[in-house]
């Protein structure tokens, strides 16, 4: 990495970066409060704006969001008339699934094999640090040189679009001439990457009945129509016999012209077992970054431990389904529901309730703020050329920022790269990619500034 005193300075606040970090760790911030309580998240936006205020930003402010959450806010004025960079993070993060299989507790971060471990260290708390190191040494070497908003979500994991919604109802807040997403990731360690597009979502719950109450299975089953193997029968008709999303209706043809996606690669990093094949057809890239893909994220039914002989009168799943660039996420949600309503069989009533849903994104990587944020990867990565790929997951507030704002240049880039395992257990973030993406970022808004000025 430079050895300039720019570098030397993240270096120095390396320390204070994994403190904090650890500090936000310890609040179990989903934004489910069937899962756990609201007052976690609470407490996660009151830890961000203290650290805001302390660092000096102004109208620190809790946004209160329609979905029932909490955005923070802050503004850091800069030089007079120059240009004003949005900072975005999330603070809220995925359940950690199973406690008992991390090998660390997830909501302790945990120092092991070089990497950090705790929930949201990577996505997306390490992005809240990522971006206060980089404004703290830039402050320690002349200040920071453009006007800086801050806006940390409450609610991006759950898909609720309480930011938006509030975004769109207040749309002079978040104006900016540059926007930079800290949610998304280098293609591996150490290879600086932008990412390009952002897959779409819309996530749906779907209902299956089919009697009034459970009935005895020696007595009933055979004739009686099992409401579980219904929903099983709908949940099959999404995939082809290749594992392909299949939709009726949904184009699932396209192709990635960017960077590629070696298989070997992928199956490493998927951590796929041997002897068992990837799904879908054409490049790996293709799959992740062009195509829709379904994913059955549960299924309410008996557990095996304590099930009785029994029809099922009914049983749910939740689905999500992403969706590429060029698709639109409400045609894409009825069309899925349409799917899942003519899928029934035995004329069982099926039910869809849509629970979230984003739009797809794509950048325009020609902007000058990419060529400012490319010659600042390249500073901070000894001289590697940032990379352009596509991301598979879905930040829906950034579809809303460039319909908001059309004239606004936004970058995506994180701590999400293949090792971190995020949304899985054992997620973990690089400090050396937080320490590289601090000092990019750092170098980013002075070239910028420079730039525009």
């Amino acid at each position: 990495m430079s050895d300039s005193p720019l570098a030397r300075t993240v270096a120095a606040l390396q320390p204070r970066a994994r403190t904090e970090l650890a500090e936000l760790v310890a609040f179990r911030s989903v934004a489910d409060p069937e899962q756990f309580p609201k007052s976690e998240c609470e407490a996660a936006a009151g830890w961000i704006v203290e650290a805001l205020r302390a660092d000096g930003f102004q109208d620190v402010a809790l946004l209160d969001t329609p979905d029932g959450t909490q955005s923070v806010y802050g503004f850091l004025p800069g030089p007079e008339g120059a240009p004003t960079v949005l900072l975005y993070a999330h603070y809220d993060v995925q359940p950690p699934l199973d406690e008992a299989a991390w090998d660390s507790p997830p909501f302790t971060l945990t120092e092991r094999d070089g990497r950090w471990y705790g929930r949201g260290s990577a996505d997306c708390k390490g992005g809240v640090i990522l971006h206060l190191t980089a404004l703290r040494a830039l402050r320690e070497h002349g200040g920071v040189p453009v006007n800086v908003k801050v806006i940390v979500e409450g609610s991006e994991e759950q898909g609720t679009g309480g930011l938006e919604r509030y975004a769109e109802a207040h749309p002079e807040l978040l104006t900016a001439d540059a926007i930079v997403i800290g949610d998304a990731g280098n293609f591996r360690v150490g290879l600086p990457t932008a990412t390009a597009t952002l897959r779409g979502m819309t996530l749906v719950r779907v209902s299956v009945d089919t009697l009034a109450g459970n009935l005895h299975s020696g007595q009933f089953g055979g004739a009686a129509p099992d409401a579980l193997a219904a929903l099983i029968r709908v949940l099959d008709s999404l995939r082809a016999e290749d594992g392909s999303t299949t939709v009726d209706g949904l184009a699932a043809d396209a192709t990635w012209q960017g960077l590629q996606y070696p298989e070997e690669e992928f199956r490493k990093d998927a951590k796929v077992l041997d002897g068992v094949g990837l799904i879908g057809d054409g490049t790996i890239a293709d799959r992740l970054w062009a195509r829709p893909a379904v994913t059955v994220l549960g299924i309410d039914c008996p557990p095996v431990v304590g099930a009785t002989p029994s029809v099922h009168a009914g049983a749910r799943a939740l689905i999500s389904l992403r969706v590429p660039p060029g698709t639109d996420a409400a045609e894409a949600t009825g069309l899925l529901t349409a799917h899942l309503e003519n899928a029934a069989p035995w004329g069982a009533r099926v039910a869809v309730e849509q629970v979230g849903q984003g739009q797809a994104f794509r950048a325009d990587t020609d902007s000058p703020a990419y060529a400012s944020m490319a010659a600042a990867l390249r500073e901070a990565y000894d001289g590697q050329e940032m990379q352009i790929a596509g991301m598979g997951g879905s930040i829906p507030l950034c579809n809303t920022l460039a319909s908001l704002y059309p004239e606004t240049e936004i970058l995506l880039i994180g701590l999400s790269e293949p090792d971190a395992q995020i949304h899985a257990v054992n997620e973990s973030v690089s400090p050396e990619e937080l320490e590289r993406l601090s000092l990019a970022e750092a170098l980013f808004l002075q070239r910028y500034a420079a730039e525009r000025g």
